[in-house]
């Protein structure tokens, strides 16, 4: 179960970047998070109604960390970096999310990390820098400096995924995730209707397809995907659960490729030093 968890996750994940990078052809990157995260919530809405006097009163800030961090944050780190980026080196850099998850969980809960595991961390960054800084100047890949907006949200990812399985142990994967996007969902909302969204959708030719892309992408990828990750996270390990992230860059870079995004040498270089980092740390006692 958990290795088919891995595989469903891996090929909906892959897709989001594309998707995001559909969404961002009308929208601006702060509509996307914002679209993203309110149609998420939504989708959820019914389940966060049904368990939400289940929850302990004690949980309730665990579960606003998550949602802002595994959640939030990322919907609009991710929007900008592409904004600058190809989709399908978003999907590579997302392969940290493997060493932070391993690395916070050193730092903040308190877990065993050893010299080896340490080495694959370095490594993985060390793949990072070669993948950011290798842009060749072309429109699309230019500011690779953008790629750190993506280091920052698998931070995020790395903590959220340590708080799901050191404070939320226990919770349904529904309920844990219906809850967490009803603690971002109504400020999403909010700041929505500060943004030109609804007037884009009215006279911006193109803005019901955007439209569409960014639903799939909220619908598919943060709110199913959501579910489908807690339960990874409670039936297996965080590091097993990150592991999705081996497969990840392979259906993102099919999906830049097939649309139209040069990838270079130095960008697999990059990509293969990040996941033999991330192997590493999977593997090493």
């Amino acid at each position: 179960m958990a290795w088919v968890l891995v595989t469903i996750l891996a090929l909906i994940w892959g897709t989001s970047f594309i998707l995001i990078k559909k969404g961002l052809v009308v929208y601006a990157s702060d509509e996307v998070g914002a679209l993203r995260m309110v149609i998420a919530c939504a989708a959820l809405l019914p389940f966060a109604i049904k368990n939400l006097r289940k929850v302990e009163s004690s949980r309730w800030k665990f579960l606003l960390g998550t949602g802002l961090l595994g959640n939030f944050f990322p919907a609009f780190l991710f929007a900008i970096a592409e904004t600058r980026l190809a989709s399908g080196l978003a999907g590579v850099l997302n392969s940290l999310t493997a060493l932070f998850t391993l690395l916070v969980g050193a730092v903040l809960f308190g877990q065993p990390i050893t010299w080896m595991r340490m080495l694959g961390i370095i490594i993985g960054i060390a793949g990072t820098a070669v993948l950011i800084f290798s842009g060749n100047g072309n429109a699309d890949l230019g500011n690779m400096y953008y790629g750190l907006y993506i280091v920052l949200a698998t931070i995020f990812y790395g903590t959220s995924a340590n708080i799901i399985k050191h404070r939320l142990h226990g919770m349904k994967a529904i309920a844990l995730s219906s809850l967490a996007l009803l603690t971002v969902g109504p400020v999403a909302l909010v700041y929505l209707l500060t943004t030109d969204f609804f007037y884009k959708l009215q006279h911006v030719p193109g803005a019901w397809e955007a439209l569409m892309y960014i639903a799939i992408l909220a619908v598919f990828s943060t709110a199913i995907a959501l579910i489908l990750f807690n339960k990874l996270i409670h039936i297996s390990t965080t590091l097993f659960a990150s592991s999705t992230t081996y497969l990840i860059p392979v259906v993102a870079l099919m999906w830049g490729v097939l649309d139209g995004e040069t990838i270079h040498l130095w960008h697999y270089i990059g990509m293969v030093i990040i996941l033999v980092g991330v192997f590493i740390v999977n593997r090493a006692k």
